[in-house]
């Protein structure tokens, strides 16, 4: 299932290896494996992120989902330095924030990060998620120690939260170079 908002762009399942626009990581061994492995994980499905008529330029994941608590996490994101901060990396989190709420029905929808991710926390608070907590040392990467910050939207949070990311991705909201004239917070849903 392809998942498509404007035709700006679209996210499909990773199925085979994309190829990026980002040659160093085509070239690498490791990213190969990982796009490999990724693309073979059945309960964590990958979604590649394709604006129109370009090369993919990323992907993100649906992970951790708990059925029985009606949990589900959008995370692994990676966009190509292209694609970061853009119109387009926000159309992507958000086709898949409405699949989880709207097609899925998950009652709460979570994004965690590395707490000293300064960009993943920003953008988890931009595109509306609620802060909740950091764990401290909650995991170990690379080997080292780090803290985690939890993020979630609650179904009920959630029409309005939806309402105010369609107001900001459209059209009228954006000058001839693409550049954006309200930001999403100044839109309203109480984010």
């Amino acid at each position: 299932m392809t998942l498509t908002l404007s035709g700006r762009l679209s996210l499909r399942p990773l199925r085979v290896l994309p190829i990026c626009d980002t040659d160093h990581l085509q070239k690498s061994k490791a990213f190969k494996c990982f796009l490999r492995r990724s693309a073979l994980v059945r309960h964590q499905p990958f979604w590649i992120v394709e604006p129109k008529g370009q090369a993919p330029q990323g992907w993100l994941s649906i992970c951790d989902v708990e059925q029985k608590d009606s949990s589900i996490e959008i995370g692994s994101i990676w966009f190509s330095p292209s694609l970061q901060g853009t119109r387009a990396a926000r159309e992507a989190i958000f086709l898949l924030m409405c699949h989880a709420m709207d097609e899925l029905g998950y009652q709460r929808l979570v994004w965690r990060c590395q707490s000293q991710n300064q960009k993943s926390f920003k953008a988890a608070k931009n595109i509306g998620f609620t802060y909740e907590e950091t764990w401290r040392r909650a995991a170990i990467v690379d080997g080292w120690q780090r803290d985690v910050a939890w993020f979630s939207i609650l179904k009920e949070e959630w029409p309005r939260r939806r309402a105010t990311i369609r107001r900001w991705l459209m059209s009228e909201n954006f000058d001839a170079a693409g550049n954006q004239m309200a930001r999403l917070a100044e839109l309203d849903c109480g984010m």
